[in-house]
């Protein structure tokens, strides 16, 4: 019992106190920080899950029809020009208009935006083409395109002012075949609203908000990239040896360290 008790004190003199709170399996107070902190990561993740959750809810709610639609502006898109229609390739050229017409909506029905040019603002039309392929999706296995419909486009260099370079674009060589249509674009169904549902991510999305946690959460989720340096390439980081052990496996080694040393 005596060498005991010596062998005891002998410890308890030559710790600091982080090193006796983690043998006496006492949790230090950095220790308590990083639980703290931990706990409350997972809790931002359960909570972004949740909220990711609710919007699959949100956005899989049905439509009902109105009992009265209303119009909402003006949508124009292509149709086959008459005699393209009374032709013996109408079949061919509707079937390829499905995979390449284009919709746009305005206020307007004379599809005019306003323009600023020589200090005055003017109103111009809108341009509306048919659909053009960027080379990815030439070359992508998701075309729709036949062989057949393939051959009726061109390839066609243009610049890309965001770029800052040209870009491969394939154009179709016979826009003459369609003309564009306006018609009045109707509501005529509307999301169901569920007041519990909106009510549970009004919720959320005010504590995330009001205590700015959207970048942290984004930041947990998909982590943060940076580009490493010829430095760090050649000379990675040492991997922390207490990584991934445990307290018992930390005290067991430190106790080893101090015996061997006192015996030597």
């Amino acid at each position: 019992m005596a060498v005991n008790l010596m062998h005891d004190n002998f410890f308890m003199e030559n710790y600091t106190v982080d090193e006796y709170a983690l043998c006496a399996r006492f949790k230090s107070k950095r220790r308590k920080k990083r639980v703290v902190k931990e706990d409350f990561e997972k809790q931002l993740i359960q909570l972004r899950k949740l909220e990711v959750e609710l919007w699959k809810k949100r956005r899989n709610l049905p439509l009902v029809p109105l009992e009265i639609p209303y119009q909402k502006g003006w949508q124009r898109n292509f149709k086959l020009r008459d005699d393209v229609t009374r032709s013996s390739e109408a079949p061919f050229y509707r079937e390829l208009l499905e995979k390449i017409n284009t919709w746009q909506f305005s206020p307007e029905k004379s599809f005019k935006r306003k323009k600023k040019r020589k200090r005055k603002h003017v109103y111009v039309e809108k341009i509306q083409t048919v659909k053009e392929f960027s080379e990815w999706e030439w070359r992508s296995s998701k075309l729709e395109l036949t062989e057949k419909e393939k051959a009726h486009f061109y390839k066609r260099e243009r610049w890309c002012s965001n770029c800052k370079r040209y870009k491969i674009h394939y154009v179709f060589n016979e826009p003459w075949r369609y003309v564009l249509r306006v018609s009045p674009y109707m509501i005529t169904h509307t999301k169901m609203v569920d007041s519990d549902l909106e009510s549970e991510i009004q919720l959320i999305d005010n504590y995330i908000v009001n205590c700015n946690l959207r970048e942290k959460t984004n930041r947990l989720i998909h982590g943060s990239s940076r580009k490493w340096s010829y430095y760090e390439k050649e000379n990675p980081k040492e991997i922390s040896p207490i990584k991934n052990k445990s307290l018992h496996t930390l005290y067991q080694q430190y106790a080893d360290e101090m015996i061997e040393n006192h015996g030597k």
